[in-house]
């Protein structure tokens, strides 16, 4: 599957018979798939099949979505109100010799106010039909588009991120293979803490000695950060390679990237492991900038 960015844009236009048509798609960032619709007066019956459309192309991303229908060829009809035509009559009728019996003519009827009614023509069912199926066409068109598009960003992204966790693999290995963490130079720091409590102390008893000197073991093992941030590397390089939606993932892995650099930061006893942690936090910042993109 691949990898789509939540920001696009798609623009179709078309006609049905003598009505044209535009769709405009305009994508971006958003936690969950929320729908701004927008649809010219009359033409409400579409947006469930709009949105159902859209549902089925998309998970993700704040889109605004905008129909213009205008009509290239009027067609005008005169509607006669036969009800009123008929109380005319029969006025006249019951007037009988007050009013000219000569036949009723045309600019006299059409002077009668609601008599004759000339307004655009209603499109057929049949018609109306074929108009629908032609904007919903487009708009299928404009969601392919749309998806085009953000696929297009997505892959970019993609590439950007691997980067980002080679970074934060390469800055793992630093702190990994930092002389800090040998067995004899934790040993020997160990020693010298130990030596500067007891010095401080006086007399320690046993069991606060133990304590102590674990608690500054604990301090020093930098192990199991390292051996997270490989699983995480791990995870991050699974989910890119798969695609799909996996913005949502991505963040989570983000947040336990930077959970241990931070660790890494405040258990650091060398300058070069707070340099590599410092510089871990700022690649781990840029990649959950960039997840927020990706759908």
């Amino acid at each position: 599957m691949t990898v789509q960015s939540m920001t696009g844009f798609a623009r179709r236009e078309g006609t049905a018979g003598r009505h044209r048509w535009v769709w405009e798609l305009r994508s971006v960032n958003g936690k969950g798939l929320d729908l701004r619709l927008r649809l010219p007066p009359g033409f409400e019956p579409l947006e469930a099949e709009v949105r159902r459309l859209t549902a089925a192309r998309l998970t993700r991303g704040n889109l605004q979505m905008s129909l213009s229908v205008t009509v290239a060829e009027a067609r005008i009809e005169a509607v006669l109100n036969r009800d009123a035509l008929n109380a005319v009559i029969a006025l006249r009728d019951e007037l009988g010799p007050l009013v000219d019996p000569s036949p009723l003519k045309l600019d006299s009827l059409l002077g009668i106010r609601g008599l004759v009614d000339i307004r655009e023509a209603e499109e057929s069912a049949e018609a109306a039909a074929e108009r629908d199926a032609a904007i919903l066409s487009g708009l299928e068109a404009a969601l392919d588009d749309l998806v085009a598009m953000r696929t297009g960003e997505g892959q970019a992204l993609v590439a950007v991120l691997s980067e980002q966790v080679r970074t934060i693999e390469r800055l793992a290995a630093v702190v990994e293979q930092d002389p800090s963490r040998s067995p004899e130079e934790i040993a020997r720091r160990l020693a010298s803490q130990v030596a500067t409590l007891m010095d401080a102390a006086g007399t320690l008893d046993r069991d606060r000695l133990y304590g102590e000197v674990a608690l500054l073991a604990t301090k020093a093992d930098l192990r199991e950060e390292i051996d997270r941030l490989k699983a995480h590397v791990a995870a991050a390089d699974e989910l890119l390679a798969r695609g799909g939606p996996i913005g949502r993932r991505l963040d989570f892995l983000a947040q336990e990237f930077n959970r241990e650099s931070n660790t890494i930061c405040s258990k650091s006893n060398s300058a070069q492991v707070t340099a590599a942690g410092i510089e871990l936090k700022v690649v781990i910042d840029q990649f959950r900038e960039q997840i927020q993109n990706l759908e």
